[in-house]
């Protein structure tokens, strides 16, 4: 199927997120759980909606990878912090620029090997204030400065491609990996090009053919591009700021979609009254299962 659809679309949960982002199926769980950046919250819903729950937060949180059934792994503006999803137990695990206030953590995910990639951005999305890191166990190592703002990223299912975008740039870079080490095997490759077309890539994920499913910021879609990068398909929302998109359900075959009104006007704000929200899109290719964070490992800070 190519071209523009939106039959399949339908709104999940109006949650009403100034910056959501990050949605994650937990495959043991059964549950879907985003982020509020801005609202500074971790949310948690169940795969029709219902049984929603939140987590607040002293400082913005972006990105999210499952440990095991109770333990979550949340990427704070200061670093990455444990959380237990039934006694609200919180562990500093490990740091990231919390000496730096000028900057937050965004866009990550967890690797097919274990590791948390994750970038960095200034607060105010300034140029190549941020940087894209890989954290194995405890220690981090830096993959790519500078940055600006980091998003798109997500891998294939054997772990071999990675991907990583900047929407200040409009690109997505495709790397090479290592199955080895779980780290860049060569140098990124333009994967899609985006800019000059006023929108941005966002969040991204990959499903079971290797197609790339990316929202587009102030596109009002998400698109899926074949492993060479061509667009297969696009699928309009009624928002024009999704913000990432995550297989989940029981058979992987709905896409949620996360999405925002941070730095809409009130006249913006009133015009897209279900921006914020979460929307559910029935698709015929399913996911990948997320993979869990492996809590130790052995790379090296650099």
């Amino acid at each position: 199927m190519t071209g523009t659809d939106t039959a399949m679309m339908a709104l999940l949960v109006d949650c009403g997120c100034e910056l959501g982002e990050a949605p994650l199926w937990h495959p043991l769980r059964g549950e879907l759980l985003f982020v509020d950046i801005a609202g500074r919250a971790l949310h948690a819903v169940a795969g029709d909606g219902s049984r929603a729950r939140r987590w607040d937060f002293d400082v913005p949180v972006s990105a999210l990878g499952w440990i095991d059934h109770d333990r979550m792994m949340v990427v704070t503006a200061l670093g990455f912090v444990e959380i237990d999803l039934e006694t609200d137990r919180r562990t500093a695990h490990a740091a990231l620029e919390a000496d730096d206030p000028r900057t937050r953590s965004n866009d990550g995910r967890v690797d097919p090997f274990g590791g948390f990639w994750v970038g960095t951005m200034g607060l105010g999305g300034e140029r190549d204030m941020g940087a894209l890191y890989r954290l194995s166990g405890r220690d981090i190592t830096t993959l790519r400065r500078p940055m600006s703002i980091p998003n798109a990223c997500c891998f294939t299912g054997d772990g071999r491609i990675g991907y990583s975008g900047d929407s200040l740039t409009g690109i997505i870079h495709r790397w090479p990996i290592d199955p080895a080490t779980g780290l860049p095997a060569g140098a990124p490759e333009v994967f899609v090009d985006l800019s000059g077309t006023g929108t941005e890539p966002d969040g991204a994920v990959v499903d079971a053919e290797d197609h790339v499913w990316c929202a587009l910021w102030n596109g009002g879609r998400v698109v899926r591009y074949r492993p060479d990068g061509t667009e297969e398909r696009s699928i309009a929302l009624p928002v024009s700021r999704p913000t990432c998109p995550a297989f989940g359900g029981p058979d992987l075959k709905t896409l949620y979609v996360t999405s925002a009104w941070q730095g809409f006007t009130p006249a913006q704000r009133a015009a897209e009254p279900l921006a914020g929200g979460v929307f559910a899109i029935r698709v015929d290719t399913p996911g990948l299962a997320e993979p869990a964070f492996r809590m130790t490992g052995t790379m090296s800070h650099s």
